[in-house]
């Protein structure tokens, strides 16, 4: 996750995305990483318009997912109450 937030921050820097720029900001916050990781950042960035995927990535539909999530908190409320019926009725009978 650390490289993907280096490239992010050069490139918004308008820093070219290579390795020696990714080594010293990694370098700068103290985090060590491997070389082959670093190298394979730079090759799959190579030909990748960053600002291009950060458009496209913020324009897909979040709320489609956030729907059935939003059921699920309803669904859960609902079984909820019944439950505190219950131990109502229950306590009234101990009275009774």
């Amino acid at each position: 996750m650390e490289l993907i937030h280096t490239a992010l921050l050069l490139n918004k820097a308008g820093k070219e995305v290579n390795e020696s720029n990714v080594k010293k900001v990694l370098d700068a916050v103290g985090i060590k990483e491997d070389e082959g990781k670093i190298k394979a950042l730079v090759t799959a960035l190579e030909n990748v318009n960053i600002e291009e995927v950060v458009k496209e990535a913020s324009a897909m539909p979040v709320a489609v997912q956030a729907a059935p999530q939003e059921a699920r908190k309803e669904e859960k409320k609902e079984e909820k109450k019944p439950a505190d019926d219950t131990a109502a009725v229950g306590l009234g009978s101990l009275f009774g």
